[in-house]
């Protein structure tokens, strides 16, 4: 029979967090990813400020400059004709005043040999979890099959779904959970970028298209809008006129409007909003999308799933090297990041009602007005007024930092 102390479901940000700082602590720790690499296109590529600030600590911050990430410090939008700077991390406290933009693929591989350092830790690609593995009512562990048909189990002290918002472990443990309904679906696309263009985050919002495009360096990464449930039938008609619409709304897209030439170039995310009531149940805890799935906007959902992780480490690795880790230890994980989740999510549906429930229904049409709503124009003259959603952001409630014995120079 196969074990390890701490066994991860899922190799995403959460997951490879949590792996390196546990092994760190000197715990056996196992990650199982299903795919052979993490290569994966669409992902979210936003590296918040407090995540940097983490990699500082944990030694790897002059590795990570090496990834050349495309730095965001301002957010802009289109008014009038005219692109206006809406808010800017440049005032934010501490070293990184940006948001940086790099391939996941890219971080997770820096987290990966980081943490195959460690003597501890053992990533096992190709190695998907199937279900649970129970014992007097327990969670013991997870069955798994690799990509060569191979299955088995794999025993653990704690197991730990960081295996996304469809986590099939939060299924098989049968926890409840509160969801709120969205009015949206993204299609996630790329689109060449010029020299010329604005620089930074760009939302768009017009009657025709609700959108925003993250500046990448050679192209942007862009996500629109759609009706929520919307995309089969979308799909029926032209690719061409997501760009179409795009281009009347911002006039400096009108050389690419045949950028789009297959659907297959186009992604769906499927967006969710839910917290589970209870992120734990005996042997297992729910931590990142697996807990708590989060709406794209703002782009946060990574930067709270790793800010789990780092709170599970600082809790559970002394009850874990004792051997005596327990539900109470599971409590207090979900008191800790209870907090800043809800608030985050509160936000979040405070947007969804207030501005991409009018763009998608033809109410709201920024691009058009020839100024700014004075709502807007208030929240640029009041400086801090201005700084909070900046600060909400970038560094979000209650920010983690590194336990002591991960740290390194």
């Amino acid at each position: 029979m196969e074990r390890t102390t701490c066994l991860v479901v899922g190799g995403g940000p959460a997951g490879m967090v949590l792996g390196l700082l546990l092994a760190r602590a000197g715990i056996d720790v196992t990650v199982l990813e299903k795919h052979k690499d993490f290569l994966r296109d669409f992902r979210g590529d936003t590296v918040h400020p407090t995540t940097l600030d983490l990699l500082d600590e944990l030694g790897l911050g002059a590795e990570f400059a090496t990834l050349h990430a495309r730095k965001l410090d301002s957010i802009q939008l289109p008014i009038g004709g005219s692109v206006q700077t809406l808010a800017t991390l440049k005032n934010l406290p501490g070293k990184h005043k940006y948001i940086a933009m790099v391939p996941q693929w890219d971080l997770l591989d820096l987290l990966a040999r980081a943490a195959e350092r460690e003597p501890s830790f053992h990533l096992r690609m190709n190695t998907e979890a199937t279900g649970l593995v129970r014992f007097d009512g327990k969670v013991v562990g997870t069955a798994y099959r690799t990509t060569d048909g191979a299955t088995g189990e794999l025993r653990a002290d704690l197991t730990v779904a960081c295996d996304g918002r469809d986590s099939l472990l939060r299924a098989a443990a049968g926890l409840s959970s509160h969801s709120w309904p969205t009015p949206m679906d993204v299609w996630w696309f790329r689109l060449p970028r010029n020299d010329t263009d604005p620089a930074g985050a760009i939302p768009i919002v017009s009657n025709k298209r609700g959108a925003v495009l993250l500046d990448r360096g050679d192209y942007w990464q862009c996500a629109t809008l759609i009706a929520k449930g919307a995309d089969e039938t979308a799909r029926r008609g032209p690719v061409g006129e997501i760009m179409r619409t795009m281009a009347d709304a911002v006039p400096w897209l009108l050389d690419r409007v045949d950028a789009l030439t297959s659907w297959d170039e186009v992604k769906l995310l499927d967006v969710k909003l839910d917290r589970l009531d209870k992120w734990y149940t005996e042997g297992l805890l729910c931590i990142g999308d697996a807990a708590h799935a989060m709406s794209p906007v703002g782009g946060v959902g990574i930067n709270l799933a790793v800010q789990d992780a780092v709170a599970t480490a600082e809790i559970l690795a002394a009850p874990l090297r004792s051997g005596t880790v327990g539900t109470a230890d599971l409590r207090r994980v979900q008191r800790r990041r209870t907090l800043p989740t809800a608030v985050t999510q509160g936000m979040q549906r405070f947007l969804h009602a207030r501005v991409l429930r009018p763009t998608l229904s033809g109410d709201l049409d920024l691009t058009a007005a020839p100024q700014a709503p004075l709502p807007i124009r208030v929240f640029r003259r009041i400086p801090i007024i201005r700084s909070i959603p900046a600060y909400l952001l970038a560094r979000g409630i209650r920010p983690e930092h590194a336990p002591h014995y991960a740290r390194r120079p």
